[in-house]
């Protein structure tokens, strides 16, 4: 019995028999051509552009009614990427300007596009350079004349592969799970596999050379898990899980229109984060009450030219318009450092580590021109509806004075252009460095509202980012120095009587959610598919019963004392909880 660990993605567990996918192109053929063989190179790569976009074409009209909304959306994308100058513009450069075949000239151009966005902080934007490289393999499929994966037959498997595009995820109809070696929670395959309901484990390492054709395989796309041949007490076990699994999913879905209140009457806010204006019709269905996190950087990425105002402002108003009436967090552009955008150009790397580097916030006041576009359409979608305005990456109090100023001046431009905009709209901060979460007080403050983004707070307290797997066991949500953070946070809002949400993976963390409310939060921002079991959590919890004791826990220096003070508290709780 082998055992395999990655990222899961929810879905719950299958059981079955492995396929596993094999890699149509790895090698990529070289050659140069001679200058009179140029325009018919360019020629079949235009052809093969061609044929792969009229292959995503036929998919998006090929879903079955009741498909995920997702699903369109992540082909578009796909086709947006195909269409962006960086990549087939500058492929079919190379041609004449190196001499390269189409396929040495799509693969490098690709592999450029891709190393940008692997330096780059943010998750989610990493996860794009996933995207450039599954759009340019279908590319190369066309020029050698191969098809999607092979994944013929009707007889329910596991997928086992490398890497897996939303578009061959679509074609795979008898697909019980899926097991991927690359790309991680944010990517779009993942996005794809939850929200098909389909246990997924991703960043699975070399799973492909490990696994066979028809092993058995357990996947447990909650905790993660993939184990290959399993013996009969482990099947037995996992057939037990699966079951307690079904029923326990049916009593989710029971509390959709529940109120999430705990039971010592506290009333707890659960919004969704969405990175597409076609996502916020979960909302509704999530049951959430707004959006919580509405990640702006989907309109500036994979383009050659920068989205005006008009265009933000209708994405924008887009979501506003869809949550009827719910609130709208949306945050400013979370991107730089590594990557300018309209440019397609890296800095050396010897420049800086982009982590550390002018993103988020010192990004956008570094260009002005960008930022204020993008704060006129915001505060023009708020005159649509209720919109809160969220920053990235606060640090400085001079960060602050810069913004208002911007904003000021936005404002004065959309009097002048007799545009409808609120005037009121709250500004918040994101904490997501340790020098924020220590000045919380004065940023509360000064701002309308706070929302803690534990995932790079948690990186930049310890120094970790957890993609590395050097390094990514010391990955620890529970450090005695996160959680003394957080609840500064959480306490220096209250006490100036700002609201304060988390917005980072913490707030979807069921097994935090006792914790996050024993610190006096309020205001949860989370994926979709984690909100119903956090409700659940809400409506057993006792707030007040929490609270004492989450106090001496934050107090705590001693991480072994404060990892078993958690693991009471999660086995605890007020009498007739059990």
């Amino acid at each position: 019995m082998l055992r395999l660990s990655g990222s899961g993605v929810g879905g719950g567990i299958a059981i079955g028999r492995a396929r596993v996918l094999e890699v149509a192109s790895r090698d990529v053929p070289r050659r140069r051509i001679e200058p009179a063989d140029i325009e018919a190179e360019q020629l079949r790569l235009s052809q093969a552009v061609s044929q792969v976009k009229a292959e995503l074409a036929a998919l998006v009209e090929g879903l079955p009614q009741g498909a995920p909304t997702e699903a369109a959306a992540l082909l578009e994308v796909h086709a947006m990427i195909l269409d962006d100058p960086a990549l087939s513009g500058a492929a079919r450069a190379s041609i004449v300007d190196h001499l390269w075949n189409a396929e040495w000239a799509m693969s490098a151009q690709a592999g450029h596009l891709a190393a940008q966005f692997e330096v780059l902080d943010d998750a989610y934007l990493r996860e794009r350079g996933r995207d450039v490289q599954q759009v340019a393999d279908r590319v190369m499929r066309a020029l050698a004349g191969l098809g999607g994966p092979l994944a013929d037959g009707s007889e329910p498997v596991i997928f086992v592969a490398e890497d897996i595009a939303p578009a061959d995820m679509l074609t795979m109809r008898c697909a019980l799970g899926f097991a991927i070696d690359l790309g991680g929670t944010t990517s779009h395959s993942a996005i794809l596999a939850r929200s098909m309901n389909v246990p997924a484990v991703l960043g699975l390492g070399a799973a492909r050379m490990q696994i066979q054709d028809d092993d058995w395989v357990i996947l447990d796309g909650d905790a993660g898990v993939v184990i290959v041949a399993p013996t009969s007490a482990a099947l037995a076990d996992y057939h037990s899980r699966q079951a307690a699994g079904v029923r326990e999913r049916a009593k989710l879905r029971a509390l959709t229109g529940v109120a999430a209140v705990t039971r010592d009457g506290q009333a707890i806010s659960l919004q969704i984060n969405i990175e597409r204006p076609d996502e916020a019709r979960e909302a509704a269905e999530s049951g959430a009450e707004g959006v919580g996190l509405f990640r702006s950087e989907f309109l500036f990425m994979n383009r050659a030219e920068l989205p005006g105002e008009d265009e933000q402002f209708e994405a924008y108003r887009e979501v506003v318009q869809a949550l009827k009436g719910r609130p709208v967090t949306i945050r400013t552009i979370d991107i730089g450092a590594d990557k300018t955008l309209n440019s397609g150009v890296a800095p050396p790397a010897s420049t800086a580590n982009p982590a550390l580097g002018r993103r988020a916030i010192r990004y956008s006041l570094a260009h002005p021109g960008v930022f204020l576009a993008q704060l006129r359409a915001i505060l023009r979608a708020a005159a649509c509806g209720p919109v809160r305005l969220l920053v990235p990456m606060i640090a400085h109090h001079h960060e602050v004075d810069s913004l208002m100023t911007l904003l000021a001046r936005a404002r004065e431009d959309l009097r002048a252009a007799r545009r409808a905009f609120d005037p009121a709209l709250p500004i918040g901060a994101m904490i997501e460095v340790p020098a924020a979460a220590l000045c919380a007080g004065y940023f509360a403050r000064r701002l309308d509202f706070l929302s803690i983004g534990t995932t790079d707070l948690i990186q930049y307290t310890l120094a970790i980012d957890r993609v590395d797997h050097e390094v990514a066991p010391l990955y620890d949500p529970f450090h005695p120095a996160v959680l003394q953070l957080v609840a500064g946070t959480i306490r220096a809002a209250r006490e100036a009587g700002r609201p304060v949400s988390v917005c980072g993976e913490l707030a979807g963390d069921w097994h935090a959610t006792a914790l996050l409310l024993g610190m006096g939060l309020t205001e949860f921002s989370m994926q979709p598919a984690s909100l119903l079991r956090v409700k659940r959590e809400i409506l057993q919890a006792d707030t007040r019963w929490l609270s004492r004791r989450v106090s001496r826990i934050v107090r705590g220096n001693d991480p072994v004392r404060v990892a078993a003070a958690l693991e009471r508290l999660a086995r605890g709780g007020p009498p007739g909880l059990g």
